[in-house]
């Protein structure tokens, strides 16, 4: 059972853009960017977004196959007796749900 991808749209900030007729009279720039709030949300937005969505890569490219997809949760496992912490899974993953972590005592 694989986990369905939920598509939930965020709206993008419309950047705002110098009038034309202030455009005629110098060389300002025509972008004049975000506001602070409107970067700190479409910031948000975009680095909000980092939950696993199956797409099954990291298992894929896994030189160990030690991560596997629990058939009746959908959930990502790793095995980690066989994981040798190459850091293939974490490099690969679009989402950024898999991270390395230095254990204890290594």
């Amino acid at each position: 059972m694989v986990k369905e991808c939920e598509k939930n749209p965020v709206k993008k900030q419309k950047p705002r853009n110098l009038s034309v007729k202030k455009r005629k009279r110098g060389f300002a720039p025509v972008e004049l960017g975000l506001q602070e709030k409107e970067a700190v949300e479409e910031a948000g937005r975009c680095l909000g977004l980092r939950e696993c969505e199956s797409c099954d890569i990291c298992g894929l490219l896994c030189p160990d196959l030690c991560i596997t997809r629990n058939e009746e949760t959908g959930e990502v496992l790793i095995d980690l007796d066989y994981c040798k912490g190459c850091g293939i899974c974490a490099a690969v993953c679009p989402k950024g749900a898999i991270t390395m972590v230095l254990e204890e005592g290594a």
